[in-house]
């Protein structure tokens, strides 16, 4: 049976230290950075082609967020 909730495969899998989870801890990334690239590094294990249009989404929200940031500064 398939572990899917704690340290998938399509997410690097118990032991690697590249698992996204412990990437987006380490750089402290925000949720739509993080989301990113979750879908980014799982796409080819996972939902291929769906998940890299869930990675698009959340860039380009992250996008407008910091655009409006730097308006704001």
């Amino acid at each position: 049976m398939k572990e899917m909730v704690n340290h998938p495969q399509h997410y690097g899998g118990e032991g690697n230290p590249y698992e996204v989870i412990n990437i987006i801890e380490h750089y402290n990334l925000d949720f739509c950075a993080g989301n990113a690239l979750k879908y980014l590094l799982r796409f080819r294990k996972k939902n291929g082609i769906e998940d890299l249009k869930k990675c698009e989404w959340y860039l380009k929200r992250l996008i407008q967020k910091e655009e409006i940031f730097i308006e704001l500064c």
